[in-house]
């Protein structure tokens, strides 16, 4: 893990400010959604990109039935359903 050197307060909600100069390099826009891991000691943000269910990839997401697919296994499950 790479140090940043950027030292920040949680306030009394339990929110930080990440800096403008952190979330320019990392291309975080306001209103963007990030994920919180935890390992060990160590909390983790990291920009949320929705990924499909089946294969993880994170192209042409599209949302069915409330789940995250790509197009190839879209394809893939009528091709499936069509044999059926």
């Amino acid at each position: 893990m790479k140090s940043t050197g950027i030292v920040r307060r949680v306030d009394e909600l339990g929110r930080i400010v990440l800096p403008i100069e952190l979330r320019r390099t990392l291309d975080i826009a306001e209103r963007d959604t990030l994920e919180i891991f935890v390992e060990g000691s160590a909390v983790i943000l990291k920009k949320y990109r929705p990924t499909c269910i089946f294969c993880d990839s994170a192209r042409d997401i599209a949302i069915f039935k409330g789940k995250n697919i790509c197009p190839k296994c879209l394809r893939e499950l009528q091709e499936a359903a069509r044999q059926a």
